[in-house]
């Protein structure tokens, strides 16, 4: 008998390993989402920037993350042998199940600072971004994260459970991933300035996107992942629902749809609606009924595409090129919220959230955002200088930056480079 449950112990442990890693290659694939909806967003002399900018802020934030920032979070540190780190020491569970988990959640966490990305393109120094991915992902990001996702600071239970009547929930990152990353990109946004021409005279002056189809390219990458993103968050076999997958699609089809009506069929609105559908379900997706994300993802999807247009107002001279704010920040801010209305069994969910839980602790993690986004690109702006000067804005970062363009053979031929 003990040879016949260590067995079924190795398999159980093995199957949770491949689980994990499934979901962690889901989530890293979403990365070339990101990649390809800002190369598809900004101008033809931005698009090598912005594939580079998304590739290197995921290793940067994966070696911040494995150094510090897993350690802030969840008091987990790697500095052991390989033997210990693959079950045999203490904390450590075996068949490098861990070390799976640390992957998994390393792509979430570098999705922050690739939320930020497209906020902020066509005028960050590159170098400067890079710096501040390390403050967010080694620093800022864990901090909530632990509070959130791993019970720090007693947070959950004594003021939440205790005060407030339940814990706060956010199955998948809604507030934690989204939110935050959305309201982190809006402080960067107000630090930099909208690009060169994009506002003059009080007039707003519309700057088209280079590709829909790569726009549209990333935004399928990003769905497809997604479906690693939530439904993998269970984290093990034992944990995993068909509801969550559900979920997600009803939360997905009904950001389209909303976007497609208000958006008034743009292209750009429907392929971002069906994100914001996908980013408001995260926090409930475990805990809603179907119809409830359906609704959810539509109330996203009309969200993004009223927020997007109103922020581009030449009075607030807001440029949030690929509209992370609307997108992440506030469609992420409601899904938090939501949570705590569709995930009541009077609403035809599961149960255990409360609405008082979810609406305080939404805003508190959209205030920390907004707290730390000014903090790091304030620190980054004064010590290194955040902004591109004017003549590389100009000749774009594809040349100022990594000198080559998208077309290098033309490029040649036409004597660019």
């Amino acid at each position: 008998m003990p040879n016949i449950q260590k067995a079924v112990e190795g398999l159980q442990n093995g199957a949770d390993v491949l689980f994990l890693l499934v979901g962690a290659v889901l989530v890293f694939a979403m990365h070339g989402g990101f990649a390809f909806l800002e190369a598809g967003t900004v101008r033809h002399k931005n698009q090598v920037n912005a594939l580079c900018k998304i590739l290197v802020d995921f290793a940067i934030s994966t070696v911040a993350y494995f150094f510090i920032g897993y350690a802030i979070a969840y008091g987990v540190a790697f500095f052991v042998s390989a033997e210990q780190l693959n079950g045999a020491g203490k904390g450590f569970d075996p068949q490098g199940l861990s070390l799976a988990k640390f992957f998994f959640l390393a792509t979430f966490a570098a999705a922050v600072p690739a939320i930020v990305s497209g906020g902020i393109a066509e005028r960050a120094k590159f170098g400067a971004q890079c710096t501040a991915t390390a403050l967010i992902v080694a620093l800022f990001y864990p901090l909530l994260e632990g509070v959130a996702w791993n019970k720090n600071f007693g947070l959950q239970e004594h003021f939440f459970k205790g005060t407030l009547g339940e814990e706060f929930h956010d199955f998948a990152g809604s507030i934690v991933v989204h939110a935050v990353g959305g309201w982190i990109g809006f402080s960067a946004v107000r630090q930099l300035g909208p690009r060169l021409g994009r506002y003059d005279k009080g007039r707003a002056t519309g700057i088209p996107p280079s590709s829909i189809p790569w726009l549209a390219m990333g935004s399928w990458l990003l769905c497809i992942g997604w479906f690693g993103f939530n439904v993998m968050s269970a984290q093990s076999l034992k944990g995993v629902t068909g509801l969550i997958a559900l979920n997600s699609l009803m939360a997905m089809c009904g950001g389209v749809i909303a976007a497609t009506i208000a958006g008034d069929s743009d292209p750009g609105f429907i392929h971002n609606g069906a994100l914001a559908g996908l980013v408001a379900v995260c926090a409930g997706s475990d805990v809603m009924h179907p119809i409830g994300a359906l609704f959810v993802g539509g109330v996203a999807g009309a969200l993004f595409v009223y927020t997007f247009q109103k922020a581009g107002d030449p009075k607030w001279s807001f440029d949030d090129v690929l509209g992370v704010w609307a997108l992440h920040g506030l469609c992420g801010l409601w899904g938090g919220i939501a949570c705590g209305i569709f995930g009541l069994k009077e609403f035809g969910g599961l149960g255990g959230v409360g609405f008082t839980s979810q609406l305080v602790g939404s805003l508190m993690g959209a205030a920390y955002g907004a707290i730390a986004g000014f903090v790091v690109y304030r620190t980054v702006d004064v010590l290194l200088g955040l902004r591109l000067g004017a003549d590389d804005e100009r000749r774009g970062a594809d040349l100022a930056v990594h000198k080559i363009t998208a077309n290098p053979e033309e490029d040649v031929r036409m004597g660019r480079i």
